[in-house]
């Protein structure tokens, strides 16, 4: 670690702390320094160096920061720059002040409360106006990029303590000429949260995302993944055939219209699914709008605020 603050320090970077690590690479909270006195709170996301020696995860790792760059909308995780540094690539990325959905629904588990009806639902339609627009970018030249992010799970969708909703992370995203996707060879994303296309190492579309989208929203309706099991193959077969439950009956505040919205994001037949990110985003709004007054960033800001009171305080205590 003090080799790593030095080396960025002398390209004006100082590394705070370091936020998450994965088995490829690892997040850091950074301050960016210019001229005068400038200074930028930003995430920095650095590739392990035995990775960054290997093609195939350095193509990837270039490929994701290639993709998310274009990529401008306030519900995704902006990218700002993509260096190399001895030998060691990293991505410099917006930093997001808050948790990520895998913590919120956790907290709410370990505290034995429910996250709102209102709430859950505001926080999955943010996360799929991201998908909509991701979808459907397109190429200076007007050909679409075909995006699919193929990994859509708590862990990368951020909270930010002002009420925004971001998804992040398109490592394993299929993307036109950008990035290799292995579809055919492997089965990309979180296990207990890909769709049958995926489970079934099938090409995929914007559908199979919708999928996996559901899987969060039921996620953080029930507290539970309902497709985990003891090993990826158990539960890449619940994923195929584990009748879904009737989700009014293991808990009563999600309603019939609200049970049909996931019940068709969980489709297992892609062809009776959500067409389109879009048209599931309609739906969503009109369940949460339709009477007038429904949920808001500022709402989910408070919210957040009155949950993690603690732990945001002793975070920010830990980097002062």
């Amino acid at each position: 670690m003090p080799k790593i603050r030095h080396i960025f320090n002398e390209i004006h970077f100082e590394l705070v702390r370091r936020i998450a690590e994965g088995g490829m690479g690892i997040v850091y909270e950074a301050r960016q320094r210019g001229a005068s006195g400038f200074e930028k709170k930003v995430a920095i996301k650095l590739i392990r160096e035995e990775y960054s020696e290997i093609e195939e995860f350095r193509t990837n790792f270039i490929g994701e920061a290639r993709l998310a760059a274009d990529l401008i909308h306030t519900n995704i995780v902006q990218i700002y720059n993509l260096g190399e540094i001895s030998g060691q690539y990293f991505i410099v990325m917006e930093y997001v002040d808050g948790v990520t959905l895998e913590q919120f629904v956790q907290t709410h588990v370990e505290r034995g409360i429910a996250v709102p009806v209102g709430l859950a639902t505001f926080i999955i339609s943010r996360v799929c106006r991201a998908l909509a627009y991701a979808h459907r970018k397109r190429r200076a030249d007007e050909r679409p990029l075909n995006i699919v992010h193929r990994d859509v799970n708590p862990k990368n969708i951020m909270l930010s303590v002002s009420g925004d909703v971001k998804l992040t992370d398109f490592g394993i995203a299929k993307a036109m000429d950008l990035m290799h996707d292995g579809e055919g060879h492997i089965i990309p994303g979180k296990p207990e949260y890909t769709s049958p296309e995926q489970a079934n190492y099938e090409c995929t579309d914007g559908r199979a995302d919708l999928f996996s989208l559901g899987v969060v929203m039921s996620e953080i309706l029930l507290g539970r993944n309902i497709f985990l099991a003891d090993d990826c193959n158990a539960t890449w077969n619940n994923i195929r055939n584990l009748p879904l439950p009737h989700f009014p009956s293991a808990r009563k505040e999600i309603d019939k219209p609200l049970n049909d919205l996931l019940a068709k994001a969980l489709n297992r037949r892609r062809e009776n699914r959500y067409t389109s990110a879009i048209e599931m985003l309609y739906d969503l709004e009109m369940y949460l709008y339709s009477e007038g007054f429904g949920p808001t960033n500022e709402q989910l800001a408070a919210y957040i605020g009155k949950i993690f009171a603690a732990n945001l305080q002793g975070a920010r205590t830990d980097r002062d």
